[in-house]
């Protein structure tokens, strides 16, 4: 049974600030060519503004001139501090009150979580206009001395409004989550929880930094996206050659390149994990944004979304526009 869901307005924030390679290179003691060659990152954005302010700008922008939405969720891991949630401020920035806005936390598959949430409320008629955001400002919380992972992050942020479709062809034909908490330690920015307090003395100043093991990641969820990305494909009745386009998660670029052993034409995946580099739960949202600016995402497609996040966790959607 397709869950009907419409992508309404897509809205894409990218700083100005451009931090290439050859930028970063000597502050994480590595050479250009080995950022390029392990990560696939060209440039990244740095971003001077709130994530507030980034995800209203997208947000503004996804809306477009319609009405306001009747729920703003927030799926961006960057907070604007921990209490209150994030959500409310992006309902400030964008001039709005009165509004329900909360955050779904499932670092870089926010945004396949929040897809899920909301297609569900939609379904049941709570509501009616969703828009989802996600803004990330990860180069401020770099550990440098981590160069595989400081050398994957970008800022970034998009929008999505999602709307309940006149068509009942649109929506989700497909969709499979799940998490492999063996893997819960291989991707951690550890402070500010109960397990590493502020001013708690075995707190250190690099609990609060991001710390990534890439390539057991990338061992532990290779089988699993195999297996999720097979079962959305079975349950939507379809083969990799019915896909029209594919919207990963930007990962890294060894990530992507996984995607033509699974039989992907590279033609049919956007690709923009170079330029932007990885924009954790901005990214899938980003790179959505993007293909419909280029031309790339369009009506009447069967759309691939997949990607694997911290815990660890994989996901995919088979999305019907």
């Amino acid at each position: 049974m397709t869950l009907q869901v419409e992508i309404s307005g897509l809205g894409l924030h990218l700083p100005p600030t451009i931090e290439t390679a050859e930028d970063l290179a000597p502050r994480i003691g590595r050479s250009a060519g080995w950022i390029r060659s392990r990560t696939g990152v060209n440039e990244r954005r740095i971003s001077h503004l709130d994530v507030a302010e980034m995800s209203a700008d997208a947000g503004r922008q996804a809306l477009g001139e319609g009405p306001p939405p009747d729920l703003l969720i927030n799926c961006g891991l960057s907070p604007a501090q921990l209490i209150p949630d994030t959500a409310p401020f992006v309902l400030h920035a964008l001039g709005l009150s009165g509004i329900p806005a909360w955050s779904i936390h499932a670092t870089c598959l926010g945004f396949l979580v929040a897809l899920q949430n909301a297609t569900a409320l939609l379904q049941t008629g709570a509501y009616g206009r969703i828009l989802v955001v996600a803004a990330e400002r990860g180069t401020m919380s770099r550990d440098l001395s981590d160069p595989g992972s400081a050398a994957l992050i970008g800022d970034g942020a998009g929008a999505v409004l999602l709307t309940r479709p006149d068509q009942p062809h649109k929506g989700i034909l497909a969709q499979r989550l799940i998490t492999l908490p063996e893997g819960r330690a291989l991707a951690e920015l550890r402070g500010h929880g109960s397990r590493k307090p502020p001013g708690h003395p075995d707190t250190r100043p690099e609990d609060n930094l991001f710390r990534m093991d890439g390539p057991r990641i990338y061992k532990l969820a290779r089988k699993a996206v195999d297996e999720v990305v097979a079962h959305v494909l079975s349950e939507a009745g379809l083969g990799v050659t019915d896909i029209d386009l594919v919207v990963p998660h930007q990962a890294s670029g060894p990530a992507l390149m996984v995607l033509s052993r699974m039989g992907f034409a590279e033609d049919r995946v956007v690709n923009c994990i170079g330029r932007f580099g990885n924009c954790i739960a901005a990214s899938l949202p980003m790179t959505l944004a993007l293909a419909r600016q280029e031309g790339r995402l369009r009506e009447g497609q069967k759309v691939l979304l997949l990607g694997t996040g911290a815990g660890v966790s994989v996901g995919a959607a088979v999305l019907q526009t």
